[in-house]
């Protein structure tokens, strides 16, 4: 069992990294990229982060250790990175223009990925109930993300959401942001209350 759901984890993992190295060879081939614009957005991000987490954790798998608790509040976090970004896509942004052209790309990166990482959270039990004291934790990266993406609107005036351009007033652009936060601290709390369920055990 802990084989196969770390040979699992690997492949997602790869299959993300191919989905975001696609997207910036499919970008580059039709406009000079600038790399600050383009992983500048949260799904990549958050993406780049879940690649990473996953790789990590199934190495861990692979060797038979144990995550630790530093390691599984990043995974925790990285979690609820990628949740977000399923569930804000797919109600806020799907009809916008722009974005992933590649449509597998897209799938995989606002679909497939988070979805997979819920049910992984969910299911596997290879980590330990992490304290709600640390649910802080969770905000420390959506937070310095927000102040950049505001920042940059309101001086070179790119922002990788439409919902976050500062011509739609700063009010309107401050109940988004807090919609997120909320949001995010949701999701977080769920993340956190999962961590103590144990529906598949993982045996090292």
């Amino acid at each position: 069992m802990r084989i196969t759901i770390s040979a699992i984890r690997f492949l997602v993992a790869v299959l993300g990294a191919v989905a975001i190295v696609a997207t910036f060879l499919d970008t580059a081939s039709r406009a000079t990229i600038n790399p600050f614009n383009f992983f500048g957005y949260f799904t990549m991000q958050s993406n780049i982060l879940t690649v990473l987490m996953l790789l990590g954790t199934a190495l861990i798998g692979f060797a038979g250790k144990s995550s630790g608790k530093l390691w599984t509040l990043f995974r925790a976090c990285v979690t609820t990175y990628i949740v977000i970004v399923g569930v804000v896509y797919n109600t806020l942004l799907t009809d916008v223009e722009g974005g992933i052209s590649l449509d597998w790309a897209n799938t995989i990166l606002h679909l497939v990925i988070p979805i997979y990482v819920a049910i992984d959270w969910i299911l596997i039990g290879d980590r330990e109930p992490i304290p709600w004291s640390r649910l802080w934790a969770v905000a420390i990266y959506p937070i310095v993300w927000i102040v950049v993406v505001l920042v940059r609107g309101a001086t070179d005036g790119w922002v990788p959401y439409p919902f976050l351009d500062p011509s739609l007033g700063y009010s309107v652009v401050a109940i988004y942001c807090v919609g997120i936060a909320v949001a995010i601290v949701i999701v977080g709390a769920l993340v956190w209350a999962i961590s103590r369920l144990r529906l598949v055990k993982f045996s090292r």
